[in-house]
């Protein structure tokens, strides 16, 4: 098959489940809202249920839910039958995966959920099916043909599903008021987790390891501080820790242009009076903000009365993977 054939087969595909998906719009009728509602009404899991293409799907559809604050895991339907019906109690809320809504193993627990008095909503792409009928809520994902040219391999039908899932899942988040800070919880080791979780005291440089003289110490002692500590700067302050200034490596190279001496030379005549200051509170992306902003590699870190907490640079941002 020639690269014309292929991209023409390819776009056909791509086209088809397009309109499979771009039909779900008149899908989203009272049935979608009751839905939601018992979801929310919901005092136990969200117990998400499929066999084979179906239960991938209702794999992805229950991490999705419970990521953006809806309690929710998989059950697969034939383990269901083996044990793992075991899972469900009373007080959940069983949404069901199958596009037939006929498929066995579905049909085999339904009798077992509905002894237990679970609430099931049923998606399918065949409302008069077992499960459509036997559900409490049926949400329609009939598809109108499947991307596949033999009619066979589930394509359009899975990702009509996937898309209600997301659908789902999108409208509980909002009902909910969930933030971006709730997601974070949830993703902590991501990305998005760390620049709205680290805090500036999370990864600064406190106690002994701040490079710290006053500023009626020489350049010398400031750059063997400064040497000593290995952050690229020294802070400058009072007998109380209040912040007069800053001296970094920039400040040495620039000091160092005009003819000084260092063991002469005090501190507090070349220092950096109105250096950039951050509170420990604030989130470590607000300090990524401000280094790029005033094109610095490092802040003094202070509380409400300009006293000294602690010392962070661009490298400890990077190392906590804020950026």
């Amino acid at each position: 098959m020639d690269s014309i054939a292929l991209k023409d087969l390819a776009r056909a595909v791509i086209k088809t489940e397009a309109a499979a998906v771009t039909s779900l719009l008149s899908r989203i009728d009272e049935a979608f809202v009751t839905a939601c509602q018992h979801i929310l009404d919901c005092r136990g899991r969200i117990v998400v249920l499929g066999m084979g293409k179906s239960g991938h799907i209702a794999g992805k559809i229950a991490a999705t839910l419970a990521s953006t604050g809806t309690p929710a895991f998989f059950v697969h339907a034939a383990e269901a039958s083996h044990g793992d019906l075991g899972m469900i109690t009373g007080e959940d809320v069983v949404l069901v995966l199958s596009n037939s809504g006929e498929t066995e193993e579905v049909r085999q627990i339904l009798p077992l959920l509905k002894r237990l008095g679970v609430i099931i909503i049923a998606m399918t792409g065949n409302p008069a099916s077992t499960l459509g009928q036997h559900a409490n809520v049926h949400i329609n994902v009939a598809v109108q043909a499947e991307a596949c040219p033999l009619g066979l391999a589930p394509t359009s039908s899975t990702t009509a599903a996937l898309v209600m899932g997301d659908a789902l899942a999108v409208s509980l988040l909002e009902s909910r008021g969930f933030t971006a800070e709730d997601f974070a919880r949830s993703h902590p080791a991501g990305q998005l987790g760390k620049r709205l979780l680290v805090h500036i005291q999370d990864i600064m440089h406190s106690g002994d390891q701040i490079p710290l003289v006053s500023a009626n110490a020489s350049l010398s002692e400031a750059i063997v501080e400064m040497t000593k500590k290995r952050l690229g700067m020294v802070a400058i302050t009072t007998t109380d820790m209040t912040v007069q200034g800053v001296f970094t490596d920039g400040d040495l190279r620039r000091a160092l242009e005009h003819t000084i001496d260092p063991h002469k030379t005090v501190i507090g005549d070349v220092m950096s009076r109105n250096c950039k200051t951050i509170q420990s509170t604030a989130l470590a992306v607000e300090a990524v903000k401000m280094m790029q902003q005033h094109k610095i590699q490092g802040l003094l870190v202070v509380d409400d009365d300009s006293h000294l907490l602690g010392i962070l640079n661009f490298n400890d941002l990077l190392q906590a993977g804020v950026i």
